[in-house]
């Protein structure tokens, strides 16, 4: 017997965590995650990320670093987003 109303889970699930309002928290958890992966080995070098008003705050501990990367920032905005799979950012700060 096979029921007419059944419904795939990750579909559940994705509906669950919009209806609880967990989406967002849980892409910019998965944001900060993907940071080491993204940025290699130069990532050692960054501390205290955290992510208001979808603009992503990175303190650095290399002056060095924080020039290359505001240089490059457009481009982490972009390969970020696409690690997570939605716009979770806009901008990136360095301090």
């Amino acid at each position: 017997m096979r029921r007419r109303d059944a419904e795939q889970i990750g579909n559940l699930v994705r509906q669950f965590l919009r209806q609880e309002s967990l989406e967002g928290p849980l892409n910019e958890q998965r944001l900060l995650d993907s940071w080491p992966e993204i940025l290699g080995p130069h990532a050692k070098f960054t501390t205290n990320l955290y992510i208001r008003n979808q603009t992503l705050y990175v303190h650095l501990t290399s002056a060095v670093l924080r020039q290359e990367l505001m240089m490059g920032r457009e481009r982490l905005v972009r390969l970020l987003n696409q690690k997570v799979g939605a716009t979770v950012i806009t901008n990136i700060i360095f301090r």
